[in-house]
C-alpha cells in the first residue's frame, strides 16, 4: 500500500521527468525539478521601475496603472509535471531552495506553497504541482527542463478540536480553495 510520494502527470509521462529525491540521508526536502525549459523575466525589465516611482512619489495612479502593476507583479508558474499523494492528513511544502535566491534571484512570492492532499488527482489539471516564481534580478533567469528550482517537504499537520471544513471536497485545481469567496 502506498503512503506518500511523486507520481508524473499524463501530460508528461513520456518526457523523462525524474521523480524528487533527497540529496542526503539528512534532508528534509525532496527536490523538485522544471519540466520544461523557461524563462522568468526580471521585474525591472516589466515597467515595475516606472509603477514603483509613481507609488513612491505619490502620484495618482489611475485604473490602467493597477492593471498594469498587477500583470507586471504576478509570479510565473514553472511546471513539474509531477503530483503527490500523501494521506488525508499530511500536506506537501514547496519551498525555495537557499541557492535560489543567493545565487539566482529567484524568490517564491507566496513564501511556501501549501500541496493539500485532496489536490491530487484533481478534474482541472490532474493535480499536477507547479512552483511559483518571480525573479527580482536585473537578467532574465532561463530555467532549463531538469533545473532544480524547489523542494518539496510532507509534514502532517494538526485539526482544531471544533474542525468543520467549509467544504468537503475539492471542486477546482491550483488555487482553489477559496473559489467561493471574495478576496
Amino acid at each position: 500500500m502506498k503512503t506518500r510520494g511523486f507520481e508524473v502527470v499524463e501530460k508528461y509521462r513520456d518526457q523523462n521527468i525524474t521523480l524528487p529525491r533527497r540529496q542526503t540521508l539528512a534532508s528534509a526536502g525532496y527536490d523538485l525539478e522544471a519540466a520544461e525549459d523557461i524563462v522568468i523575466p526580471s521585474i525591472w525589465r516589466l515597467d515595475f521601475v516606472r509603477i514603483f516611482r509613481l507609488i513612491r512619489n505619490g502620484h495618482q495612479m489611475f485604473e490602467r496603472d493597477y492593471e498594469m502593476a498587477d500583470k507586471i507583479l504576478k509570479p510565473v508558474l514553472v511546471p513539474t509535471g509531477l503530483k503527490a499523494y500523501m494521506p488525508d492528513d499530511e500536506v506537501l511544502i514547496l519551498a525555495n531552495r537557499s541557492s535560489n535566491t543567493f545565487k539566482k534571484n529567484l524568490s517564491l512570492p507566496n513564501g511556501i506553497g501549501v500541496i493539500d492532499a485532496d489536490y491530487y488527482n484533481n478534474p482541472n489539471n490532474e493535480g499536477e504541482i507547479f512552483v511559483q516564481m518571480i525573479n527580482y534580478g536585473v537578467r532574465p533567469l532561463h530555467i532549463h527542463k531538469g533545473d532544480r528550482i524547489a523542494q518539496g517537504i510532507f509534514m502532517q499537520y494538526l485539526k482544531t478540536d471544533d474542525d468543520d471544513p467549509i467544504n468537503r471536497e475539492r471542486v477546482s485545481g491550483f488555487g482553489s480553495t477559496n473559489k467561493n469567496k471574495e478576496n
